[in-house]
């Protein structure tokens, strides 16, 4: 089915989605992704539906002095720019080339041509989140955050699906079957296995957040070695002060020096006093959203 895109290219004042927002926009009308709050989808559906049986590209722009941003809502103040490109025939096989580069945690582009409306992944690091000429409009892709909770513990029945519902990929580890079979954790991954083994097959990368939850220094211990030698952006352990400086003596014997052990956040959490396991996660998660926002703008 023939498929326009719209994507978000400028945005002033109170613009309620940022550069780079995407929406996908089918010929029966359906339509995936958002471009503002809601106040001027509408207008971005009928100029993409225009778009697709005519072919082409077209930039639409909604500001606080513009009539037509009045009337569809945009009265909260700002601008937005949005750039609106028909896909040329058949897409599936582009897809799968982003597919694939998604599912293997890839940083690049997606280089969408303006004029044949064909799009494909190049693999960059290092690019800006948007880039447009008159030729092509080339967004940044990079991998979803990701959350590596050990110890399907009660913290994690609670934090899996806040993590969740805030954008992260979930993944609970934990060797005791008794543990992972008998809690939900919502829609996150599950694993049966050491930790040091899932890291084997899979090492952490600079999109990746773990934190130890056992109490239990052979699975928390199996986990911090691979993630102090990965790029993870956060670390963080359960524990009380008593119980994280007999953690990172163990691990100086290891052989972790002061640098990486740095890196660890213990106790884990933000202080604002929390006491339940509920409260606890909402304090690590706002940890981890902290130190991801303070990364992303270094």
């Amino acid at each position: 089915m023939k498929t326009a895109l719209a994507v978000v290219t400028r945005t002033w004042g109170s613009a309620p989605r940022g550069v780079g927002s995407l929406m996908a926009i089918a010929k029966d009308g359906r339509f995936e992704g958002s471009v503002s709050g809601g106040c001027v989808e509408g207008t971005v559906i009928a100029e993409a539906l225009a778009l697709i049986e005519a072919g082409g590209t077209k930039c639409l722009s909604f500001t606080v002095a513009s009539e037509q941003a009045w009337e569809v809502g945009l009265a909260c103040g700002g601008q937005i720019d949005i750039q609106v490109v028909a896909l040329g025939g058949a897409v599936d096989k582009q897809a799968n080339s982003i597919i694939a580069a998604i599912t293997n945690r890839q940083c690049g582009r997606i280089a969408f041509s303006l004029v044949q409306g064909t799009f494909n992944f190049l693999e960059e690091k290092q690019i800006d989140i948007i880039q447009i000429s008159e030729e092509i409009l080339s967004l940044k892709l990079e991998p979803k955050c990701r959350l590596v909770l050990i110890g399907a513990v009660h913290i994690a029945q609670y934090l899996a699906p806040m993590a969740i519902e805030t954008g992260f990929d979930v993944t609970v580890i934990d060797p005791r079957a008794t543990f992972t079979e008998s809690r939900d954790f919502g829609a996150a991954t599950i694993v049966e296995d050491w930790p040091d083994e899932v890291f084997a097959r899979q090492a952490a990368d600079d999109h990746t957040a773990i934190v130890t939850l056992t109490h239990d220094p052979k699975i928390d211990d199996a986990a911090l070695a691979p993630a102090l030698k990965s790029s993870a952006f956060y670390i963080g352990c359960l524990g009380s002060k008593k119980t994280h400086a007999a953690r990172l003596s163990r691990l100086q014997d290891a052989g972790f020096g002061a640098e990486s052990l740095g890196r660890i956040h213990g106790p884990v959490g933000l202080n604002i006093g929390a006491k339940n396991p509920a409260e606890i996660a909402v304090s690590i998660l706002a940890e981890i959203i902290q130190v991801q926002r303070h990364t992303d703008a270094i």
